[in-house]
Protein backbone atom coordinates (compact mmCIF):
# COMPACT_ATOMS: atom_id res chain seq x y z
CA UNK A 1 0.00 0.00 0.00
CA UNK A 2 1.34 3.54 -0.81
CA UNK A 3 0.34 5.75 2.07
CA UNK A 4 0.40 9.45 0.16
CA UNK A 5 1.44 12.10 3.14
CA UNK A 6 -0.56 15.39 2.16
CA UNK A 7 -2.03 18.67 4.45
CA UNK A 8 -2.01 22.50 4.75
CA UNK A 9 1.27 24.42 5.37
CA UNK A 10 1.56 24.62 9.47
CA UNK A 11 -0.08 21.61 10.14
CA UNK A 12 3.33 19.82 10.95
CA UNK A 13 3.60 17.04 8.40
CA UNK A 14 7.11 17.04 8.56
CA UNK A 15 7.38 17.27 12.16
CA UNK A 16 4.87 14.20 12.67
CA UNK A 17 6.08 12.29 9.86
CA UNK A 18 10.13 12.74 11.07
CA UNK A 19 9.36 11.49 14.80
CA UNK A 20 7.32 8.95 13.25
CA UNK A 21 10.21 7.90 10.98
CA UNK A 22 12.40 7.83 13.85
CA UNK A 23 10.27 5.10 16.11
CA UNK A 24 9.33 3.35 13.35
CA UNK A 25 12.63 2.80 11.46
CA UNK A 26 13.41 -0.61 12.71
CA UNK A 27 9.85 -1.65 11.75
CA UNK A 28 10.48 -3.65 8.60
CA UNK A 29 6.61 -3.31 7.61
CA UNK A 30 7.31 0.33 6.48
CA UNK A 31 9.41 2.12 4.26
CA UNK A 32 9.77 6.30 3.85
CA UNK A 33 10.02 7.68 0.52
CA UNK A 34 12.65 9.82 -0.13
CA UNK A 35 11.28 12.21 -2.72
CA UNK A 36 13.93 13.98 -5.53
CA UNK A 37 13.82 17.28 -6.21
CA UNK A 38 15.13 20.18 -7.95
CA UNK A 39 16.51 21.90 -5.07
CA UNK A 40 19.91 21.71 -4.14
CA UNK A 41 20.99 19.81 -1.13
CA UNK A 42 22.31 22.38 0.83
CA UNK A 43 18.99 24.52 0.15
CA UNK A 44 17.74 22.90 3.56
CA UNK A 45 14.22 21.56 4.22
CA UNK A 46 13.52 17.77 3.74
CA UNK A 47 16.10 15.25 3.64
CA UNK A 48 15.50 14.58 -0.36
CA UNK A 49 17.92 13.59 -3.69
CA UNK A 50 18.90 16.69 -5.47
CA UNK A 51 18.68 16.69 -9.18
CA UNK A 52 19.18 19.56 -12.06
CA UNK A 53 16.19 19.78 -14.17
CA UNK A 54 18.23 17.97 -16.60
CA UNK A 55 19.01 15.12 -14.45
CA UNK A 56 15.34 14.69 -13.37
CA UNK A 57 14.42 15.12 -16.76
CA UNK A 58 16.64 12.21 -18.34
CA UNK A 59 15.51 10.12 -15.18
CA UNK A 60 11.62 10.77 -15.82
CA UNK A 61 11.84 10.23 -19.33
CA UNK A 62 13.30 6.72 -19.04
CA UNK A 63 10.83 5.74 -16.87
CA UNK A 64 12.57 6.35 -13.27
CA UNK A 65 10.16 8.13 -11.25
CA UNK A 66 6.80 6.11 -9.79
CA UNK A 67 5.47 9.79 -9.23
CA UNK A 68 6.16 12.96 -10.08
CA UNK A 69 4.67 16.45 -10.46
CA UNK A 70 5.89 20.42 -10.21
CA UNK A 71 4.80 23.17 -7.94
CA UNK A 72 6.30 25.93 -6.83
CA UNK A 73 8.97 26.21 -9.37
CA UNK A 74 10.50 22.60 -8.67
CA UNK A 75 9.61 19.09 -10.00
CA UNK A 76 9.10 16.32 -7.32
CA UNK A 77 9.44 12.56 -7.92
CA UNK A 78 8.52 9.63 -5.99
CA UNK A 79 11.31 7.19 -7.47
CA UNK A 80 10.09 3.92 -8.92
CA UNK A 81 12.02 1.77 -6.57
CA UNK A 82 9.02 2.11 -4.08
CA UNK A 83 6.78 -0.59 -6.41
CA UNK A 84 9.14 -3.14 -5.67
CA UNK A 85 8.77 -2.18 -1.63
CA UNK A 86 4.49 -2.43 -1.91
CA UNK A 87 5.47 -5.52 -3.84
CA UNK A 88 6.94 -7.30 -1.05
CA UNK A 89 3.99 -6.29 1.40
CA UNK A 90 5.36 -2.74 2.79
CA UNK A 91 3.70 0.22 3.26
CA UNK A 92 5.35 3.25 2.03
CA UNK A 93 4.58 6.12 3.33
CA UNK A 94 5.53 9.32 0.66
CA UNK A 95 5.01 12.92 0.87
CA UNK A 96 2.86 14.23 -2.08
CA UNK A 97 1.23 16.73 -3.98
CA UNK A 98 -2.35 16.42 -3.76
CA UNK A 99 -2.43 16.85 -7.41
CA UNK A 100 -0.86 13.35 -8.22
CA UNK A 101 -3.36 11.85 -6.24
CA UNK A 102 -6.03 10.97 -8.58
CA UNK A 103 -3.11 8.79 -10.86
CA UNK A 104 -1.89 7.45 -7.75
CA UNK A 105 -5.22 6.05 -6.82
CA UNK A 106 -5.15 4.39 -10.14
CA UNK A 107 -1.97 3.07 -10.11
CA UNK A 108 -1.61 1.58 -6.27
CA UNK A 109 -3.56 0.59 -3.04
CA UNK A 110 -3.48 4.04 -2.03
CA UNK A 111 -4.63 5.49 1.50
CA UNK A 112 -4.27 9.22 2.37
CA UNK A 113 -2.99 10.68 5.28
CA UNK A 114 -4.48 13.93 5.41
CA UNK A 115 -2.54 15.75 8.47
CA UNK A 116 -4.33 18.74 9.66
CA UNK A 117 -5.02 21.10 12.71
CA UNK A 118 -7.53 23.88 13.07
CA UNK A 119 -7.51 27.56 11.02
CA UNK A 120 -6.37 29.32 14.47
CA UNK A 121 -3.39 26.95 15.11
CA UNK A 122 -2.38 26.47 11.32
CA UNK A 123 -2.28 30.57 11.16
CA UNK A 124 -0.41 31.11 14.76
CA UNK A 125 2.23 28.56 13.68
CA UNK A 126 2.81 29.81 10.17
CA UNK A 127 3.08 33.61 11.77
CA UNK A 128 5.33 31.91 14.62
CA UNK A 129 7.54 30.98 11.21
CA UNK A 130 7.76 34.66 10.09
CA UNK A 131 8.36 33.53 6.32
CA UNK A 132 5.24 35.47 5.54
CA UNK A 133 2.95 38.58 6.65
CA UNK A 134 -0.45 37.75 7.63
CA UNK A 135 -1.74 38.99 4.48
CA UNK A 136 0.02 36.69 3.08
CA UNK A 137 -0.73 33.35 5.31
CA UNK A 138 -4.55 34.23 4.93
CA UNK A 139 -4.29 34.33 1.26
CA UNK A 140 -2.17 30.98 1.21
CA UNK A 141 -4.94 29.14 3.71
CA UNK A 142 -7.63 30.03 1.84
CA UNK A 143 -5.83 28.91 -1.73
CA UNK A 144 -6.07 25.24 0.15
CA UNK A 145 -7.57 22.80 -2.37
CA UNK A 146 -9.94 20.24 -1.43
CA UNK A 147 -8.90 16.25 -2.01
CA UNK A 148 -10.73 14.69 -4.63
CA UNK A 149 -13.55 12.91 -3.93
CA UNK A 150 -13.80 9.02 -3.66
CA UNK A 151 -10.42 8.55 -2.34
CA UNK A 152 -9.46 6.63 1.35
CA UNK A 153 -8.41 9.14 3.62
CA UNK A 154 -8.05 9.45 7.29
CA UNK A 155 -7.18 12.73 9.22
CA UNK A 156 -4.84 13.22 12.09
CA UNK A 157 -5.87 16.16 13.57
CA UNK A 158 -2.57 17.77 14.65
CA UNK A 159 -3.69 20.40 17.43
CA UNK A 160 -2.32 19.15 20.82
CA UNK A 161 1.48 18.24 21.94
CA UNK A 162 3.69 16.55 18.95
CA UNK A 163 4.13 13.47 21.45
CA UNK A 164 0.16 12.73 20.86
CA UNK A 165 0.06 13.90 17.01
CA UNK A 166 2.94 11.31 16.20
CA UNK A 167 1.01 8.74 18.63
CA UNK A 168 -2.18 9.06 16.14
CA UNK A 169 0.56 8.97 12.70
CA UNK A 170 1.81 5.97 13.65
CA UNK A 171 -1.99 4.36 14.67
CA UNK A 172 -2.89 5.38 11.41
CA UNK A 173 0.19 3.63 9.51
CA UNK A 174 -0.44 0.45 11.52
CA UNK A 175 -3.75 -0.05 10.49
CA UNK A 176 -2.50 0.76 6.99
CA UNK A 177 -0.25 -2.34 7.27
CA UNK A 178 -2.87 -4.43 8.64
CA UNK A 179 -5.50 -3.41 6.21
CA UNK A 180 -2.41 -3.93 3.48
CA UNK A 181 -1.34 -7.83 4.68
CA UNK A 182 -4.48 -9.41 2.94
CA UNK A 183 -3.92 -7.53 -0.87
CA UNK A 184 -0.11 -7.08 -0.05
CA UNK A 185 0.79 -5.84 -3.86
CA UNK A 186 0.81 -2.87 -5.92
CA UNK A 187 -1.86 -2.61 -8.49
CA UNK A 188 0.34 -2.77 -12.01
CA UNK A 189 1.11 0.08 -14.08
CA UNK A 190 -1.01 0.81 -16.64
CA UNK A 191 0.78 0.43 -20.09
CA UNK A 192 2.61 3.09 -22.02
Amino acid sequence: MLVAVVGPSGAGKDTLMAAARLRLGPDPRFVFARRAITRPAEAGGEDHEALTEAQFATRRDAGGFALWWEAHGLAYAIPRAIEDEMAAGRVVVANLSRAVLPDADRRYRLRVLRITAPLPVLTARLLARGREDAADIQARLAREVKLPPGLDIVTVMNDGPIEAGVDDVIAALSRAAADARPAGRARPAPPG
